[in-house]
């Protein structure tokens, strides 16, 4: 009997193993299905939709390459002079909830300010991807200097958190004054690695977003923003983007704060100084 109850432990065990390994590989599986549901959090125009901080504020729509229609809102600046902040929002809600960080940037830079959607948030057509938010930044930055005749290089390139990847993607590709990080991650995959470490997001996550592999290709100058108490993306993320940015380049870290967007006028003021002395 006890030899036969020694023998049955490792078929237990191999038993125990080949569980936990299923609910392992089902835990992937399901991550994999919700992975566009937790990267991706849009409010639609019939969700919310607010009034402009600013009432010189005006909806537009135009194009995009890969066939929608997004939407955004133009908050022209003082005079041409001062140029435009194409500002790319975070994974949730729509443009219209960045009213008051648009109205700061406007006070603060003189500039004009153009918030817009991805596909499938506010007023957007499509689902949201990747490749669709880049697509969305291209056709906004489009915009800004065809229709609106905003010169190139007066055009400030503004990411806030999951917004950071359109903008980083816009600066390897098109001239513009400087690049402006705030809350952002080195990749999709490392950022949800901090929350999910038993797991291997690096392997399976479709979604990337791999600013720390592009950065280096940014030749403007680079400001970067982030909490030191931030949760939702460690500051650690910054300080490796940092790093691999090239001069002139500023990093600001604002102790005691976490993930909050809306502390824009913390940092407004020196991002002024900043671009005031990278001046094109």
């Amino acid at each position: 009997m006890i030899q036969f109850a020694r023998r049955s432990i490792p078929r237990r065990l191999l038993r125990w193993a080949f569980l936990l390994f299923l609910t392992y590989l089902g835990l992937i599986v399901v991550f994999l299905f919700l992975e566009r549901r937790l990267v991706f959090v849009p409010s639609s125009a019939e969700e919310a939709w607010l009034k402009p901080e600013d009432p010189r504020s005006e909806d537009v729509s135009f194009p995009s390459a890969d066939g929608n229609t997004i939407s955004a809102r133009w908050l022209p600046p003082e005079t041409p002079r001062h140029g435009a902040v194409l500002f790319a929002h975070g994974n949730g809600g729509n443009l219209t909830h960045r009213g008051k960080v648009a109205a700061e940037l406007r006070r603060a830079l003189g500039a004009g300010v153009l918030l817009f959607d991805y596909p499938g948030y506010g007023k957007s057509t499509g689902k949201p991807t990747e490749a669709g938010c880049y697509a969305s930044a291209t056709a906004a930055y489009q915009w800004l200097v065809e229709e609106k005749q905003i010169a190139p290089n007066r055009v400030v390139l503004y990411g806030e958190s999951l917004g950071g990847g359109p903008a980083v993607e816009l600066a390897t590709k098109h001239e513009h004054r400087a690049l402006v990080l705030v809350f952002t991650f080195t990749s999709l995959p490392a950022a949800a690695k901090s929350h999910y470490p038993f797991l291997p997001t690096h392997t399976f996550m479709r979604t990337r977003f791999d600013n720390l592999a592009k950065i280096g290709r940014c030749p403007r100058p680079v400001f970067i923003v982030h909490g030191a108490d931030d949760r939702t993306i460690p500051v650690a993320h910054s300080d490796q983007l940092f790093a691999a940015a090239h001069e002139p380049k500023q990093f600001l870290r604002l102790d005691g704060k976490g993930h909050d967007p809306f502390i824009v006028g913390l940092y407004s003021t020196e991002l002024a100084k900043f671009l005031d002395r990278h001046a094109p």
